[in-house]
């Protein structure tokens, strides 16, 4: 039976009861490169640990959002961002194969290489509105293991390079939830 999607959405949509703190807002709703920032707050002591790298289909709402008619063959990356040791966040890149041509036919090797490093080092990069969501273990979109019973929030957007999409979504994990603040200071 397929699991229930995430809902993804504008933040501009969910009540501002409903919102995460302030602190994962920042995070959530940050436009550079959270690979860089994660590297920045962990002084360094930054990795990639790469859970599977697979050609599949992807979800049917991730088919939607990089506007494909129909569902096609995609690379579907999972990894976790650990920072200081800690699993931090967990990735779901989906790179349509149609998009891995070209300059772009070497993302198909990344291995634990953090993509968004590359995505910001292109000048060409163009990204939609982040979308977010909380994401619970019935959605079965991260490992069970890692989520555990906590409401978590993700976000996700679409990057173009040479007019052609990559689908990235990140979770943030209970590990680095725990570390942020309630409040941003003034």
């Amino acid at each position: 039976m397929p699991q229930p999607s995430p809902s993804w959405q504008p933040m501009a949509r969910i009540a501002q009861c409903q919102r995460p703190s302030l602190a994962m807002q920042d995070w959530l709703m940050d436009s550079g490169s959270l690979t860089a920032r994660l590297i920045a707050r962990s002084g360094g002591q930054f990795k990639v640990q790469l859970v599977r790298q697979i050609i599949g289909l992807p979800r049917l709402d991730e088919c939607q959002v990089l506007g494909m008619k129909r569902p096609a063959l995609a690379l579907i990356r999972e990894v976790i961002l650990c920072g200081n040791g800690e699993p931090w966040v967990f990735a779901r890149s989906i790179l349509p194969l149609a998009s891995l041509t070209g300059q772009l036919r070497h993302l198909r090797k990344q291995g634990t290489r953090p993509l968004g490093a590359f995505l910001f080092s292109q000048p060409q990069l163009t990204r939609s509105a982040i979308a977010v969501a909380r994401i619970s273990r019935d959605h079965a979109y991260a490992p069970a293991d890692l989520v555990g019973n906590q409401q978590l929030w993700g976000r996700r957007s679409v990057f173009y390079l040479q007019q052609k999409p990559l689908l990235v979504s990140e979770v943030f994990l209970p590990a680095f939830a725990a570390q942020l603040p309630l409040h941003l200071p003034r």
